[in-house]
């Protein structure tokens, strides 16, 4: 082979070498971003995008969507929809669509909850803990009965069917008397059910705090350890003798 040709394969050999790395020499060098001074003034950081925006799914919702479901109502009447409804309007409503389940003065029909009675029978061994005799306010009436009733219907009622059936709840556990009587928004605060005064704010920081301790004990605590019970005597483990044949 002559000169002129090997000098001639020998620059396209080049060519193609200088072709093919000239993306790899095109490729922007990224240096190190250099350590902050101290005293430099930062950009203030911008605000995040909606969640919507930055997840890249779904959409803010509206405002009117939120409202259908803060639905809540609060012991200072907070949250409760404009509305009326009374005793005999409630009693009609209970029969119709809540005796089936709670009978019809609210004494419970097979395992379904009891809702009225049992005043006075918290300290019993069988408490019966219903509206008169255990619920601390009637925003937990209202806001269940609005909320979850009837079974298998929830959030049928309207305003006044659930200020009416709450009013009726009421005439059951004798809070009160008059048939007439007429629940709404405007007086709803106004009744007080017979057991709020029993709760109250949970005030263990400051009542049990002298039992509260960095280092608890865990040795020699106590100079004497007392047996209070044995679970034989409490009827838990019965003894041999008496227990069931166990096939």
């Amino acid at each position: 082979m002559s000169k002129s040709p090997r000098v001639a394969l020998l620059a396209a050999a080049a060519g193609l070498a200088v072709a093919l790395a000239g993306p790899l020499l095109a490729q922007p060098v990224h240096k190190p971003h250099p350590a902050a001074h101290p005293h430099a003034v930062q950009a203030p950081a911008q605000p995040l995008p909606p969640a919507a925006a930055r997840m890249g799914l779904g959409r803010e919702a509206l405002p009117e969507e939120i409202k259908a479901w803060s639905i809540d109502v609060r012991p200072d009447g907070k949250g409760l929809p404009p509305g009326k409804g009374t005793v005999r309007q409630g009693d009609e409503l209970f029969q119709a669509q809540c005796a089936a389940c709670h009978g019809e003065f609210g004494q419970g029909n097979g395992r379904w909850p009891v809702l009225a009675g049992g005043q006075g029978s918290l300290k019993d061994d069988r408490p019966e803990k219903t509206i008169g005799s255990f619920w601390p306010d009637l925003s937990t009436v209202f806001d269940y009965v609005r909320r979850a009733m009837p079974f298998g219907n929830a959030q049928s009622l309207q305003p006044d069917e659930v200020y009416a059936l709450t009013a009726y709840l009421l005439y059951l556990n004798d809070i009160v008397k008059d048939e007439d009587f007429e629940l709404s928004d405007k007086n709803f605060t106004s009744v007080k059910l017979p057991n709020a005064a029993a709760f109250y704010d949970d005030d263990r920081e400051t009542t049990e705090k002298s039992f509260w301790g960095r280092q608890p004990c865990m040795k020699d605590c106590k100079a004497e350890a007392k047996i209070t019970g044995r679970a034989t005597v409490l009827d838990v483990t019965p003894d041999s003798k008496t227990a069931p044949k166990v096939d």
